[in-house]
């Protein structure tokens, strides 16, 4: 019931930690993130196609065609934290979007793991197809093309919110896993 607030409460955070003031250009890319990210997923919930057959629990809060309003604000949020932690490498911008691209794999790749426990959303049969995985990083490529484009400028406690969350679904990972 908390993880739609905490997620609202992340990216608030990341926001009031922003750079930059923020201005209308910038609004207007978490905003086109934001909607681009719903529409991928209803996309994907309604065709299979996207991602692969999977339909959303009740923890991610209210659903619009089958999907969490707050799926949105997590691409946003999940597009900007990637970006800022790689915003400093001495690297070209493809590289960097690249790589920030991979941190957002490897986040799916964890949370894939404990998601269903959570009720945050279920594959059919069980099975998280290849699918998935290529088209979060496709996504994500693009999403994070917009971003660099836009010289949007990066949170200071990027690398503490994606550190924690990571480590969170780990932890209940191995709870889940070995303990309980």
């Amino acid at each position: 019931m908390l993880t739609p607030l905490t997620l609202l409460l992340c990216f608030a955070a990341l926001l009031a930690f922003h750079k930059s003031k923020l201005n209308l250009k910038t609004i207007l890319v978490f905003f086109i993130i934001c909607i681009a990210g719903f529409f991928i997923e209803v996309a994907g919930v309604k065709t299979g196609m996207v991602f692969g057959d999977y339909a959303y629990g009740k923890t991610l809060g209210v659903k619009v065609f089958e999907t969490p309003l707050m799926i949105g604000i997590n691409w946003a949020m999940l597009i900007y934290i990637s970006a800022s932690l790689v915003s400093t490498l001495s690297v070209t911008p493809l590289i960097r979007i690249v790589i920030a691209s991979l941190l957002m794999l490897i986040y799916d790749v964890v949370l894939e793991q404990i998601a269903p426990l959570l009720d945050m959303w279920h594959w059919q049969g069980s099975v998280i197809p290849a699918r998935n995985y290529a088209s979060w990083f496709i996504i994500s490529l693009l999403l994070h093309t917009l971003f660099y484009l836009t010289g949007i400028k990066n949170s200071t406690i990027a690398r503490v919110i994606y550190i924690c969350q990571i480590s969170f679904f780990v932890l209940l990972i191995i709870f889940f896993r070995f303990i309980a």
